[in-house]
Order: C-alpha cells, then sequence, then structure tokens
C-alpha cells in the first residue's frame, strides 16, 4: 500500500462543495491520524486544527483554541471561513459543541448533545438498551453505596463497577472479588471520578472476546466503517490497571462478514431507530464497544466518536475520501454501498511516558521519530508531544503511535516494532506483545474479515 497516495473517489460519493476550510478539534495520535486522512482528500481547501500537536502541525495551521470555549471555536471559524468542523474527542460532544456551533451556522461532524448522551452516561445507555432490546449485559444503577454493594452481593464476582459520566477510559473497574467491588464503589462514590462517579452502574460480567466496532451515520442509517481490538491494560499479557489504550489492530479477526452483520442487524441498526424514535437522530461516528460470546454480540459500551488508538489502525486500511464521507454524514446523504476497506491489516504500538497511567513524566526528549516514520509500511502519530527548543519532548501520558500495515497481523506488528525500535526515548516505555491475542487465537494472524 503506498501511505502516501491519495484514495481513489467515487463521484457518487463526492461532496456538494469541491473544496473545504475544515478545524479539526483535538490534540492526540486519533487527531494525528484524521489529519493524515484528510490530507489526502481532493476536496480539502485549507485545513485548520486545534490545538493540535507538532505531528498535526506539519499538516495544518495550528490555533491555540481550548476546545472547551465554544464562543472561541465559534468566533474563530467566523473569522477564517471554516465551514465544517470535525470533533475529535467525546468531552466537547457530550457537552454539546456540535448544537452550538450548528446555532451558529456552521456545519459540524458529531452527534448532537443529545444523541451524544449514549457516551455521556452509562446509566442512559444501558437503560436505551433495555427499552429498544439492544443485547447488553445485565444492569443496576446506583445513587448510593449501599443498594450498589447489596447488588454486587446478590450477583456475586465477577462484576463489573462503572461511572456513569466521561471518566477519561478510566472508570470502569473489572472486579474479580466482591472485596475489590466493594472498595470501586467506595471509591467512585468518595468522588475518584468527580461528577462522573456521583452516579454508578454496575453489570454483569461478560465473558468472551472483546471488539470494537465502527459505523459512520447521518442520522437515518449507518454503514459498517471497520472493527479493531485494542489492549486497555497497561501491562504484558493484558495486565495491570485500565489506560486510554496500549496498542490495537485492524481488523478484529472475530469481526467476519457474517458477526459484522449481526452487529449491524442486533446492535447499530436498532440504536438509529432507537435515538430517532427519542428525537435526537444520531449522525457522526458511533463506536459500539462489544462482546463476542457463545451466544453472539453484545454491547459493552458506546463511543459518539472515532477511537483512539482504533482510529491509527483503521483509517490507514480507508481506500475512500475520508472528508467525502464526513460530509455525506453531516448533509444525511451517506451511501448505502459498504465502505471500501484494504485486506491488509495494521497494528499501532503505544508509545507511553514512564508513570503513566497514574502519573506520567513530561519533558524528557525523543530522538529517532522522523528516521523511523521513514520505515516502509510504517505511520508514526503524535499523540502527546511538543517542541522545545527545537527538541520534541513529551508531554503527555500516551505520547507517540507507530502504525504497521501488512498482509496479515503478524506482518503489520514485525513492522511497528521494527519503526519502534529505531526510536531513542529512555524516558518512554512500551507493551512487547500488541496483537499477542489475534496471533495465538486466529492461525497466526491472518485476517478473516
Amino acid at each position: 500500500m503506498d501511505k502516501g497516495a491519495a484514495p481513489q473517489v467515487s463521484p457518487a460519493r463526492r461532496g456538494s462543495c469541491v473544496a473545504k476550510t475544515v478545524l479539526l478539534l483535538g490534540s492526540g495520535g486519533r487527531e494525528h491520524a484524521i489529519a493524515l486522512a484528510l490530507s489526502k482528500s481532493p476536496l480539502l481547501g485549507r485545513l485548520f486544527a486545534a490545538p493540535g500537536n507538532p505531528g498535526i502541525g506539519a499538516l495544518a495551521e495550528l490555533a491555540p483554541l481550548d476546545i472547551a470555549d465554544f464562543d472561541a471555536i465559534l468566533a474563530f471559524c467566523k473569522a477564517k471561513g471554516v465551514d465544517l468542523v470535525i470533533v475529535g474527542p467525546e468531552g466537547p460532544l457530550v457537552a454539546g459543541l456540535v448544537d452550538a456551533l450548528e446555532a451558529g451556522g456552521v456545519r459540524a461532524f458529531g452527534p448532537s448533545a443529545a444523541a451524544a448522551r449514549l457516551e455521556g452516561s452509562k446509566a442512559f445507555a444501558k437503560e436505551f438498551c433495555a427499552r429498544f432490546s439492544i443485547p447488553t449485559a445485565a444492569f443496576g444503577r446506583f445513587e448510593a453505596p449501599a443498594p450498589a454493594k447489596a447488588y454486587a452481593r446478590e450477583k456475586g464476582a465477577p462484576i463489573v463497577v462503572k461511572a456513569d459520566g466521561l471518566a477519561a477510559g478510566k472508570g470502569v473497574i473489572v472486579a474479580m472479588s466482591l472485596s475489590e467491588a466493594e472498595a470501586a464503589i467506595d471509591m467512585m462514590f468518595e468522588g475518584a471520578f468527580g461528577a462522573a462517579g456521583q452516579t454508578v452502574v454496575i453489570e454483569e460480567f461478560l465473558s468472551g472476546e472483546e471488539a470494537s466496532f465502527f459505523a459512520l451515520c447521518d442520522g437515518t442509517h449507518a454503514v459498517a466503517f471497520g472493527s479493531a481490538q485494542d489492549h486497555k491494560r497497561v501491562g504484558e499479557g493484558d495486565t495491570g490497571p485500565n489506560t486510554g489504550g496500549m496498542g490495537a489492530y485492524s481488523p478484529a479477526p472475530i469481526m467476519d462478514a457474517a458477526m459484522s452483520a449481526r452487529v449491524m442487524a442486533e446492535i447499530i441498526d436498532p440504536t438509529m431507530k432507537g435515538m430517532a424514535e427519542l428525537g435526537a437522530p444520531f449522525r457522526g461516528v458511533l463506536f459500539a464497544g462489544l462482546m463476542i460470546g457463545a451466544d453472539g454480540p453484545k454491547l459493552i459500551e458506546y463511543n459518539v466518536r472515532f477511537g483512539d488508538p482504533e482510529t491509527q489502525v483503521i483509517l490507514p486500511r480507508l481506500e475512500d475520501d475520508l472528508l467525502t464521507l464526513i460530509i455525506a454524514c453531516v448533509e444525511e446523504r451517506l451511501p448505502q454501498a459498504a465502505l471500501p476497506l484494504s485486506p491488509q491489516s495494521a497494528l499501532t504500538v503505544v508509545l507511553a511516558a514512564k508513570g503513566y497511567p497514574d502519573a506520567p513524566a513530561k519533558g524528557s526528549e525523543i530522538r529517532g521519530v522522523d528516521e523511523a516514520a521513514a520505515t516502509p509500511f510504517v505511520t508514526i502519530t503524535h499523540a502527546g508531544t511538543k517542541i522545545v527548543d527545537g527538541r520534541l519532548v513529551a508531554d503527555g501520558g500516551r505520547v507517540l503511535n507507530v502504525t504497521g500495515v501488512g498482509e496479515d497481523i503478524r506482518e503489520a506488528q514485525s513492522r511497528a516494532y521494527a519503526a519502534v525500535a529505531v526510536i531513542d526515548w529512555p524516558g518512554g516505555f512500551w507493551r512487547r506483545d500488541i496483537g499477542w491475542r489475534a496471533l495465538k487465537l486466529f492461525s497466526g494472524g491472518s485476517r478473516k474479515a
């Protein structure tokens, strides 16, 4: 695959505008991957990013905007003639940024605040699933620790304890014992996750294979966009505390054509119909976290935006124009046909600062990134970096993503780790087993679909 080639654009999928001035909001590896895809579009006129990062800065004009300051974003759009905003992270979506922009006459890619409740409130999502017969784990919703603990004791361990609101990917605890579950309940109600933990959801523990499934949605219908599997745990062998994600690969071997069709029919399509019935049609990216068990797929949770680091492995496989597809979502005319994805596989390794996820150390210098990026079939995206006195330094927990593309998971893994070896960063660490589950369970990493 020529990673620098522009995607082929079907005439039927071209947007109504031949050029776009686009503002991309966010600063992580997900946003860098989106910027790379947008930069290949023949429809793109001018690309701004806020606040961005050094990697995104090579592709876009950076603006020092606070993505929580909706008035400042709208004023910037008016001043610069921005006619499309792409929102990367979930926080502004849940807070209503798309509503604010559209009220100000600026089109935006992402769900309304009402639709973003699917991610913003786990209790809402679970009650939504119950109402619209979407398969998910049995659950209880609680506003106080005593009844929550009683429910956990009734159901037994293992059991899953979740903060209701947004908690940066860290508000979920899989408790393997009742004492661990009770400690998690106390921690949440005592304010470990702030307002996000004022309501707690306790769920049945699901067994099976986890997968991430993405669909593009225009408010009326959805089209499958791809699958991935990520590694949430900080340690090798999927051990240690949960993180925002230490690596991912695409496609998920368990998501063959038949399973993907079931997910669309049993989860994605009913979600679209249900949200429309509630008066909150869903537009944007619907990201379903799934557990694939003996009786089929069940929803673990909804996300209402591209995943991180899943985006870094799905977009390199997209053989269509991302900007065209985004415009089609916004204009409510998404094509019915399946999106073309490369038969190749992609795997990304997250390089994190020592101390992550608890207290990542900032400021350490990173060398060799340009040399690693020159490796064939490899893309490097910045997630938490900045330039200080001409030096690239760590400025976050997850700092770089190194993505390899190959004929199967094994080749993609080999290429990614070969590039990682070129990077000189004593202040960082990374897992050395990303993709191990696919290689172990699915015949040497060969792709099913």
